[in-house]
């Protein structure tokens, strides 16, 4: 940290500056008013910025303002020949000053000044860095006891076959009963800031497990699958371990904004998957940049169409053009083409009659936790 900026419109106060920090090692840059020190800020980064507070035309008071917007790591310093006006205390308040240096200039005061400035900002990169770590380790514990409690559940939505309507199988969605994870996105985002996808892939295996055993058996059980869990496929293959006897009941979906080209390793996993028996489903078919890559790399059991194409497709042509091309390919290669989010009867309709093979959504029934003693107490 040793560029500074120095901002006055007195040209003897900033010599003087200048003279006093290059002879103690630092990178001065000096600029004669706000104009031009925000020119000089488009052009390069500083460590600190030193700004007189009376100027003509635009005040130290907005120049730190606009420097706390484009480099909030600069240390900031106001120098003014009083320090009782209400506006610098407020700009102190609010952090857009974080030191006020008093004006006429005294070298050994303002270089007492910056020693405290730099000592201020490291023991608050300190404190926030205490705190970063603080807040992971309680992450963790967090994390630990969801999966620990049981509270991660599967909530079962039925995919239905679109000439009968009758159930070909289920997907089971993540679900949280725990009082601070309490939805699958805040356990998904936990999980990935620690790389612990597999700690909650394997759990979620475990509770599908749960699934078959009460699940007739005719019906497929859609399980997702997070991107990092392909990276290693033995982790991979350790986590499944309670559906591998079940694998030609399952459906592994893997959603096309994953981009796979990013993981290593991913192909091999896919192919463990597949020669276990394990049917691969392309989720959000649609929804990312990548749609027809990720349909020749994985050659998908199971096609999905997100649900922004399906919304509405029952008055919007250039959707059913589409659904109609993405069905003609999962005829052409064996893939059946689910479409997600249905949502009323003229968008399944309008399904039908583009050929699509399965649908999903709201239309066919809402997702419900799976209550393995319910389901034995109704089986009795």
């Amino acid at each position: 940290m040793n560029h500074i900026l120095i901002v006055d419109d007195d040209p003897n106060i900033c010599r003087s500056m200048q003279r006093v920090l290059v002879s103690e090692g630092f990178t001065v840059t000096t600029a004669k008013d706000g104009p031009e020190a925000i020119r000089k800020l488009a052009e390069g980064s500083f460590d600190v910025a030193v700004v007189g507070y009376d100027m003509p035309g635009v005040d130290g008071l907005k120049v730190l303002s606009h420097i706390r917007e484009v480099q909030p790591g600069c240390i900031r310093m106001l120098m003014t020949g009083s320090t009782d006006f209400p506006m610098i205390v407020a700009a102190v308040n609010r952090g857009e000053v974080l030191r006020v240096v008093e004006k006429p200039f005294e070298p050994r005061g303002f270089l007492r000044h910056l020693g405290d400035a730099y000592a201020s900002v490291r023991r608050m990169a300190d404190v926030r860095q205490a705190q970063k770590v603080a807040v992971e380790a309680s992450e963790r514990r967090m994390l630990d006891s969801c999966v620990r409690e049981r509270c991660i559940r599967l909530a079962l939505q039925p995919i239905v076959r679109a000439e009968d309507g009758e159930v070909f199988a289920y997907e089971a969605l993540l679900r949280s009963s725990h009082p601070i994870l309490d939805g699958p996105m805040s356990v998904l985002r936990v999980a990935e800031r620690h790389n612990l996808m597999d700690m909650v892939g394997a759990e979620v295996c475990r509770r599908a497990a749960d699934v078959l055993e009460h699940l007739h058996p005719d019906p497929l059980l859609f399980v997702n699958l997070h991107p990092a869990q392909l990276e290693d496929r033995h982790m991979l293959i350790d986590s499944l371990g309670p559906l591998l006897g079940n694998a030609h009941r399952i459906a592994i979906e893997i959603t096309e904004r994953s981009r796979l080209q990013g993981i290593g390793g991913w192909e091999k996993s896919i192919d463990e998957l597949q020669e276990r028996g394990f049917r691969i489903a392309v989720d959000d078919l649609g929804a990312g940049y990548n749609s027809l890559s990720v349909l020749a790399d994985l050659q998908p059991a199971f096609i999905k169409i997100d649900m922004s194409i399906v919304r509405n497709v029952d008055s919007e042509p250039r959707k059913q053009r589409l659904v109609d091309l993405l069905v003609k390919f999962g005829d052409a290669t064996g893939a059946l083409v689910l479409g997600e989010g249905v949502e009323t009867e003229p968008e399944a309709q309008t399904l039908r009659t583009c050929g699509i093979h399965l649908m999903q959504g709201y239309h066919f029934g809402r997702p419900a936790i799976f209550d393995p003693v319910a389901q034995m107490r109704q089986a009795s």
